[in-house]
């Protein structure tokens, strides 16, 4: 049994999105074995940061104190999101910053260096798309996505990151049925 964080960062709330399905397939076939808790960031209100002092120095807001205790909690994390303008969706980004702040995440020792404070814990990054996954994989290079495994979750200690893209999302019925079978064995497994 493994305590499994799930981030669903779609930044829209209509629970008709494919991104949405495959978050709650992961955590009702992950709830069948794990403890499992789960984050919408589109029913969360925040403020975006604007200034790196705030990040640095600034309270985090009330609204997100749960969702850093929750990652705190987690053993793995699983965070989907859709691929907007070949990147994270602006939303998560804007969550994943205010969450990751100097005292929680990293441990500041000057001069440049830090602690990382979230060692220990597994990631794993679904990621849905348009494009074929191949096409994102080899021609763009899997940009975004290993700018947010590299840049935010190994820069925090969080590792090994696995990673699932999942292409051509508006091919048909059943290859999304198709993907959310293997998405609920990977919550299963803990994976």
């Amino acid at each position: 049994m493994s305590r499994i964080l799930v981030i669903d960062g779609h930044p829209h709330p209509d629970p008709g999105h494919f991104v949405h399905a495959l978050a709650r397939s992961y955590a009702d076939a992950a709830r069948q074995v794990h403890e499992v808790r789960v984050i919408e960031v589109a029913k969360l209100d925040f403020p975006v940061l604007r200034d790196p002092e705030d990040w640095k120095t600034g309270e985090l807001p009330v609204t997100l104190q749960e969702a850093q205790d929750d990652i705190g909690w987690a053993a793995h994390i699983v965070i989907l999101y859709p691929l907007w303008l070949g990147d994270v969706p602006a939303l998560l980004k804007a969550f994943l910053e205010q969450v990751a702040r100097p005292g929680f995440a990293i441990d500041p020792l000057g001069d440049g260096f830090f602690h990382k404070l979230l060692t220990g814990r597994s990631a794993r990054v679904i990621v849905t798309m348009g494009m074929p996954a191949a096409a994102y994989r080899h021609f763009f290079r899997e940009h975004s996505v290993k700018s947010l495994k590299r840049n935010i979750l190994h820069f925090v200690g969080i590792k090994p990151v696995r990673i699932t893209l999942i292409g051509d999302v508006d091919s048909g019925a059943g290859h999304r049925e198709t993907w959310l079978r293997k998405i609920a064995d990977l919550g299963r497994e803990g994976r």
